[in-house]
């Protein structure tokens, strides 16, 4: 009995984290291809387990297509700009 309860259990949860997705949710404020202001309303896509808002359907699949080039390696869009540091 108790291993039936947790099986259940456990599948609940699994599913509850499939459904979640995963991702980090979009926090850009302008699309990271044509550097356009985005909003909540606009489409999102999902890049390396992060959500970007774009633009347009025609940036997703560019963003999509070819992450390294509009992405650092921490996954800040490449067109954000830089904040001087002291030093």
């Amino acid at each position: 009995m108790y291993l039936e309860e947790f099986m259940y259990t456990f599948a609940i949860l699994s599913l509850a984290l499939t459904l979640s997705g995963g991702s980090k949710p979009a926090t850009n404020g302008r699309c990271p291809v044509l550097g356009n202001p985005v909003a909540d309303r606009n489409q999102v896509v999902t890049v390396r387990e992060r959500d970007y808002r774009i633009c347009c359907a025609e940036c997703g699949q560019e963003l999509s297509t070819n992450p390294d080039k509009f992405l650092t390696m921490d996954g800040t869009p490449k067109n954000v700009a830089k904040v001087p540091t002291a030093g």
